[in-house]
């Protein structure tokens, strides 16, 4: 994606370092993606704010710093094909594409897969494949993945996430109920090592129920 960075957008990515975001290559995608492009116009004017904001069908758009944090432990393992649970906006989806040579994304709302998908072709991102589908099942027939990173929380860990990581791989995940934690979790062959990275709140992660 070649552009300009706008001001706003890189004035977000120094914020971003500020808080503790290390990776230039991540702070870079920040500073090179328009965030108003992934809201509705009567909420553009935050678009650069360090928050969470609503994009309709009870979904959001994440904190550009949950965003940034996510994206850096998921580089941390150089993955070349990653697996994204929940476009939503398409936010997460244009950073991520920026940074690995191919991603996968599901959604379960059709609406928002819709208009993610306009939002990355008119941004010139193509190594992005989408499906419209439960998030919870993961995409069987295109793994396994080097890294999966969900971007809404479940009660637990989807075995089928798990068994869809590469060896070696890694899962970024937001888990919990009222109580949401975030978790790196790496596979070492049949184990699964866990990480807290910090306390977070996501929307739920919903099984099933296409919308």
């Amino acid at each position: 994606m070649n552009r300009l960075a706008s001001a706003s957008a890189q004035n977000l990515a120094k914020k971003l370092h500020d808080a503790g975001i290390r990776e230039q290559a991540v702070l870079q995608a920040v500073a090179n993606t328009p965030r108003e492009l992934f809201l509705d116009n009567a909420l553009a004017h935050k678009a650069y704010e360090n928050t969470a904001l609503p994009i309709g069908q009870g979904q959001t758009i994440s904190q550009p710093y949950i965003v940034a944090r996510m994206t850096e432990l998921l580089l941390q393992h150089h993955p070349r094909k990653v697996l994204e649970i929940g476009t939503g906006s398409g936010y997460q989806a244009a950073i991520l594409a920026q940074l690995v040579p191919e991603l996968c994304t599901i959604e379960r709302i059709k609406s928002l897969q819709i208009q993610a998908r306009q939002r990355l072709k008119r941004l010139d991102l193509h190594n992005v494949s989408f499906k419209y589908g439960d998030g919870w099942q993961g995409w069987p027939n295109r793994g396994p993945f080097d890294a999966i990173m969900v971007t809404a929380a479940p009660e637990s860990i989807p075995q089928p996430l798990l068994e869809q990581l590469a060896d070696g791989g890694v899962l970024v995940i937001p888990v919990g109920d009222e109580i949401q934690e975030l978790l790196r979790i790496t596979r070492r062959g049949d184990r699964f090592e866990h990480q807290v990275i910090e306390g977070v709140r996501f929307v739920p992660l919903v099984s099933g129920g296409l919308a």
